[in-house]
């Protein structure tokens, strides 16, 4: 009887144990997720694919837009202190931050300027 206890203690106190809990776990969770009554949600009324207007559409491209610019630009933000700060001094690496810093401050004005960029290009086509 004590060989038994002895190896499941061992077994419940093992690596594989922990992992097999935790991977039984997330499945529960995701299990429980899906088991919801999705058909109590299906119809709301609303149209899902209702055309928009030009002007909707434009103002849902402008917020997309900026949206992309500024973390597109934050990302060559991050990259540029990463690159400066593992520079250790070497010229290279320093002139490759600084460009990284350049291409963020390019991005942030574009993401700035996005509005008025969108403004001209709704004046060319009419909205």
């Amino acid at each position: 009887m004590s060989r038994i206890s002895a190896r499941l203690r061992a077994l419940t106190h093992s690596r594989t144990a922990r992992w097999a809990g935790r991977v039984a776990a997330v499945t529960g969770a995701v299990m429980l997720l899906l088991t919801a009554p999705a058909a109590a949600y299906a119809d709301t009324g609303v149209p899902v694919l209702a055309v928009n207007s030009l002007p909707v559409v434009i103002a849902n491209l402008q917020s997309w837009l900026i949206g992309i610019l500024a973390a597109v630009a934050t990302l060559f933000l991050v990259l540029a202190g990463v690159y400066w700060a593992t520079a250790g001094g070497d010229p290279a690496q320093v002139d490759k931050a600084k460009g990284a810093l350049k291409n963020a401050l390019v991005g942030y004005g574009l993401a700035v300027l996005a509005p008025v960029l969108l403004q001209v290009v709704r004046g060319i086509v009419g909205g």
